[in-house]
């Protein structure tokens, strides 16, 4: 009895004393801020935790702090099962060999399963997640695996394909603020028991000082919670006896000062704006800076690698047709590697555009829209038409001149709708390689003019006004 007491009571001592963050973590799915996608009511993952009938093995895959531990343990609380937890950093195979050993006989003599989790799965190399691989199939083990890296490019694909993958996404500025406010209002777990002389909540926050940190955590809610307790923990109470944590201390807690930025406001869209004029207008030093101004501020960098990878074909085009391929490779770069370190690519992309040559050509398809909407749609000719249908009966096919038949891979033949043959709409630049398109087209279309007996025009320029009004037309 008295060694119950004393474990008890140790185990108070230790919930008292962890930190805010572990202290509260949510204890049911109730609890939990975020990722309804997959456990909001109705979603596949939470009816199989609430009816205790988890799959056979399940990978968690998200940034730090969104959820994927405290997530278990909410299966753990919730299961008949025997729960077990590896950290894949300390533990090794002979780890694994006692857990499956221990799981055989709890189940062959008490028919308990048994629900380890795995977390850091990523840092198992391959023999040690294919020690796992037998006992996941043959239901020894029901296996739940947490990762903040791709499982696709860490985790075997053996063991990935017999695993259903939730993918949590970084919590919302308006979750993280719900986390701190829960944190500050809660009696038991959080600060809200904590009462000057007088009755009031000893520790106070002013609104602006919880948006900053809510800001700035990244999507982390262990990072928010973390920098409030160091606010609350580290200021000294005013003469009422109220620890209030104003703007200033909410910056020096998170080592962030404020910048002004609301991702739906103003200076979301002023910056990102100045940030591409910057890259457009070949500054790669104003591009570095307003890049800084909305990392710095918690900005989405995949909202500013889609917004690179338009400008590499909108305003650089041909001119360095390597510009998409640097973009692309830069965002596919961002996805693997995340952030912080996910700064490297988007920053080299931003380099690359800003200093490459330029060339708005791609923005010509209006041209051809344009005479479109203005002229009406042209008959495909006959030559051009589909020959596998109806070439015996109406000549579909007919005299198509193959190119690859004639030298140089090039034959001259009309290819426009007979009443606009000859009309062009794409001009190329001089800028870059597309100098090198220019001289080559050029002698192309007059070999086909003389051939065709055709007079060349040109399609009337559009102003950058009617190119963004047909843009966010459909």
């Amino acid at each position: 009895m008295g060694s119950d007491l004393f474990d008890h009571a140790a185990a108070e001592l230790e919930k008292a004393e962890a930190p805010l963050a572990a202290r509260m973590r949510p204890r049911t799915l109730d609890e939990f801020v975020g990722q309804e996608h997959i456990i909001g009511p109705g979603k596949l993952l939470r009816r199989a935790i609430e009816a205790d009938r988890l799959f056979s093995s399940i990978i968690l895959w998200g940034p730090p702090g969104t959820g994927k531990t405290t997530l278990a343990r909410i299966i753990a609380n919730r299961t008949r099962a025997h729960f077990e937890t590896l950290n894949a950093v300390m533990a090794g195979v002979a780890d694994i060999r006692r857990v499956i050993g221990e799981a055989k006989e709890r189940r062959k003599h008490y028919r308990q399963r048994t629900i380890l989790l795995i977390d850091e799965i990523h840092r198992f190399n391959k023999s040690q997640q294919d020690a796992l691989l037998p006992h996941v199939e043959d239901g020894t083990v029901v296996l739940i695996g947490a990762t903040t890296e791709n499982p696709y490019f860490e985790v075997n694909s053996a063991l990935l394909s017999r695993s259903r993958l939730f993918m949590l996404r970084p919590l919302s500025e308006a979750q993280i603020l719900t986390i701190l406010r829960a944190a500050l209002e809660d009696a038991e777990r959080g600060y809200g028991g904590r009462r000057t002389a007088t009755g009031q909540p000893q520790i106070q926050a002013d609104e602006d000082a919880l948006r900053h940190l809510a800001r700035v955590a990244g999507g982390d809610a262990r990072n928010a919670l973390n920098a409030l307790e160091l606010a609350a923990e580290s200021t000294p109470p005013g003469p009422d006896g109220v620890i209030r944590i104003d703007l200033a201390v909410a910056q020096d807690s998170i080592q962030r000062r404020a910048v002004l930025y609301d991702k739906e406001g103003d200076a979301h869209y002023d910056t990102i704006s100045a940030f591409i004029k910057s890259v457009r207008g070949s500054d790669p030093d104003a591009a570095l800076y307003w890049l800084a101004k909305m990392i710095y501020a918690g900005e989405d960098p995949r909202f500013i690698m889609r917004r690179l990878l338009i400008l590499a074909s909108e305003d650089i085009g041909l001119a360095d047709p390597m510009g998409i391929v640097v973009a692309a490779a830069a965002a596919q770069s961002l996805d693997y590697v995340g952030m912080p370190e996910g700064v490297y690519p988007l920053v080299e992309a931003t380099l690359y555009l800003a200093t490459a040559p330029k060339s708005n050509t791609a923005t010509h398809y209006f041209r051809a829209r344009a005479h479109i909407e203005a002229e009406g749609v042209g008959e495909v000719p006959d030559p051009l038409k589909d020959a596998s249908r109806d070439a015996r009966g109406l000549g579909h096919g007919k005299g198509y001149l193959y190119p690859h038949d004639y030298a140089g891979h090039w034959v001259a033949q009309n290819y426009l709708p007979r009443e606009i043959a000859g009309l062009t709409f794409y001009t190329p630049s001089e800028e870059g390689y597309e100098k090198v398109i220019a001289e080559r087209l050029a002698r192309w279309r007059e070999a086909q003019r003389r051939a065709l007996g055709i007079a060349g025009r040109e399609a009337p320029m559009l102003s950058h006004a009617e190119i963004e009004r047909m843009k966010h037309e459909r």
